[in-house]
């Protein structure tokens, strides 16, 4: 039996206001002390179910080959040290979401096999000197919503706020950039997949260009998307650009799409919030995607504490699966194929200002400690029921010292359906950008040229 969780319940109350500042040198000093370089709690806990953290995993498993993007898995050989289905889920509550405990509800076929853990995280030397730096200087204003004074690491390593954790998540370290050809496939109850999406995707984060230096600009764009769409037919030479920028108020996304039909590139403003996602044919909306993105400025972002959970971790046989059939099960993500294990995570409340329009009237994220990657979410209707849920099946790529997190689940409790997305082991996996693109790359007048089929 595992000891109950603690949540740092004190953050809750004397943390909630969305702005922030940052933390004194002398707190900072836990930082490379008791805390790892990112923020993290370096010690494992009293069970000795998490261990302490040693430098995460740098260095692939026999039978992986340089420069591929199919990357084996280090665990293979490990067996689960606990099995939960719905027999045994009420003993173990405190450490599932909300939206695990609901699919251990519904569905007899549904379990969690939990294996031990493994605190595999590791980024370059260069993001660990930053997050350094921006401890003592980086802070948000206009609510939490917008960041300044930060360099290219984690903004908020020793979180205050919950606007503090979320732009951890939005900022945490992928890499210079990424390309995969992936599907992604909506699933009905009879457990039939269906492509919503195949694509040609394109993720870069041009601040984390090791050549770079200096503060980054607020309406600068950080984050870059570009999709080229392949499939289905009714969806070929589709394409998709988005810029977010730091400052969603002064400079707010900008995004385009090219449409084969009209043979031309339009903005398209509605690409955020919750409208609803062709990628995943509606079963997600746009600020879904890695379980959240984008601006903050519609919710109210609460930081509830620290809590051990039950999280998917070392998925690497899910990414890389050969075949999709295989994984997209009845009801729920085939369990043979997912890897959960017990790590801390930061708990952030989103509850919908009053003001505000949005699908949910709430969000709760559980965001690693290790990563800052969101690896689970709960969403609530308007009524206040639990309504979608989201997983992020997360792997470290050893060779790129970054992790991953794209792809997704994401399950709908009012249909009974779930989308399964960023499927790349059908593919050439994940491959790493070692220089950022160059700027007409990421040029919209680009977006048409791409499109053509």
């Amino acid at each position: 039996m595992f000891r109950k969780t603690i949540l740092v319940a004190a953050l809750a109350s004397l943390f909630s206001i969305g702005a922030s500042a940052a933390v004194s040198p002398e707190e900072a000093k836990q930082l490379g002390t008791t805390l790892t370089a990112v923020g993290a709690e370096k010690a494992g806990n009293k069970d000795g179910t998490i261990p302490e953290y040693t430098g995460g995993l740098t260095t692939p498993p026999a039978g992986f080959q340089a420069g591929s993007g199919i990357r084996p898995d280090p665990f293979a050989n490990e067996k689960p040290r606990l099995v939960i289905d719905g027999k045994n889920a009420a003993q173990q509550s405190d450490k599932l979401t909300e939206g695990a405990k609901e699919l251990l509800k519904r569905y007899p076929t549904m379990r969690i096999d939990v294996y031990p853990t493994h605190r595999t995280a590791a980024v370059p030397k260069f993001v660990l000197e930053n997050t350094a730096k921006n401890a003592t200087a980086a802070k948000t204003s206009d609510g939490g919503i917008t960041l300044e004074s930060a360099v290219a690491g984690y903004p908020f390593p020793i979180p205050k706020t919950g606007y503090e954790v979320m732009w951890n998540h939005l900022m945490h370290y992928k890499g210079l950039g990424w390309n995969a050809k992936y599907d992604s496939y909506n699933v009905d109850s009879a457990g039939v997949p269906t492509l919503s999406t195949s694509g040609d995707a394109w993720w870069e984060w041009p601040i984390y260009d090791p050549k770079r230096s200096g503060l980054i600009n607020t309406t600068e764009p950080f984050w870059l998307v570009k999709l080229d769409y392949i499939g289905p037919p009714r969806r070929n030479g589709e394409g998709l650009l988005v810029w977010d920028t730091l400052a969603p108020i002064k400079q707010g996304r900008r995004a385009w799409q090219y449409l084969p039909g009209q043979r031309r590139v339009k903005l398209a403003p509605d690409i955020a919030y919750d409208t609803p996602n062709p990628g995943t044919a509606g079963a997600s909306t746009y600020d879904d995607a890695s379980l959240f993105n984008g601006a903050m400025d519609r919710f109210d972002f609460k930081l509830i504490g620290k809590k051990e959970m039950y999280v998917p971790y070392s998925d690497y046989r899910l990414t890389y699966a050969k075949s999709a059939a295989d994984i997209t099960k009845p009801n729920h993500v085939n369990p043979d194929f997912v890897r959960w294990e017990l790590h801390r995570v930061w708990v952030v409340e989103a509850t919908l200002k009053p003001d505000k329009r949005h699908i949910y009237s709430k969000r709760v994220f559980y965001i690693d400690e290790d990563t800052w990657a969101a690896l689970a979410s709960d969403e609530y209707d308007a009524r206040g029921q639990l309504y979608r849920s989201g997983f992020a099946f997360q792997s470290q790529s050893y060779d790129a010292m970054a992790p991953w997190e794209d792809t997704d689940a994401y399950y709908d409790f009012s249909s009974g359906l779930y989308a399964f997305t960023v499927v790349t082991g059908t593919y050439f996996g994940v491959k790493y950008m070692t220089e950022p693109k160059l700027q007409t790359f990421w040029a919209s007048e680009a977006l048409a040229g791409a499109g053509i089929r």
